[in-house]
């Protein structure tokens, strides 16, 4: 196939490595680009680049933030004696939408998946025990996929918290079977934290 500009098949193709979009869709945003004006695909460019430049991990929870701590760890009019245990950054946002979680997050960065190599050293679970021996924590909520992976990585959590004295509880299974949150409507999410059961 021939391709009218070298530059039109370069954006096409950079755009076709994000999730969800195929080839015909990335060269439908190529083609959008030529039509805005110049600023706005500057505007466009500089505030990717200023994404993967200036966000950083927080310290406590481990999701995404401009600071060294995020504003949800910052803010004291949380329940910090409340801790949700989310896979990634991204769940602590669909969560949040919701408006029904008023505690803390703990982010593991990924679920115990043998078959792909990642183990529990893999993951962001020390630091979730240590919250646990030193944070004076009243329930620790896992609120993961409910998946293989993220049933085990919740029963493996459990076990080592299990001595703290905590309440562990899980996120109740309202959510399909083998689904991720990321694709979950924000009225879901909030009944399957409202019936969260214990482990």
């Amino acid at each position: 196939m021939t391709v009218p500009s070298a530059y039109i098949e370069r954006v096409a193709k950079e755009f076709s490595k994000l999730p969800g979009i195929g080839n015909k869709s990335a060269s439908r945003i190529a083609f959008y680009l030529l039509k805005m004006e110049k600023k706005e695909v500057e505007n466009l460019a500089t505030s990717m680049i200023d994404l993967k430049n200036n966000i950083k991990t927080c310290i406590k929870c481990g999701g995404i933030s401009d600071l060294d701590i995020c504003s949800i760890c910052s803010d004291m009019g949380r329940d910090h004696r409340t801790l949700c245990v989310v896979e990634s950054a991204r769940d602590v946002l669909n969560i949040e939408a919701t408006g029904e979680f008023k505690g803390n997050y703990h982010v593991l960065s990924g679920l115990i998946s043998p078959l792909d190599g990642i183990g529990p050293d893999d993951l962001n679970i020390n630091s979730l025990v240590n919250k646990c021996g030193t944070d004076g924590l009243d329930e620790v909520i896992m609120a993961l996929s409910p998946t293989i992976e993220g049933d085990a990585t919740t029963l493996y959590i459990a076990s080592l918290i299990s001595s703290f004295g905590i309440n562990v509880t899980r996120i109740a299974h309202g959510l399909p079977v083998g689904s991720d949150l990321e694709y979950v409507d924000s009225a879901t999410i909030a009944k399957s934290i409202e019936g969260r059961v214990k482990i």
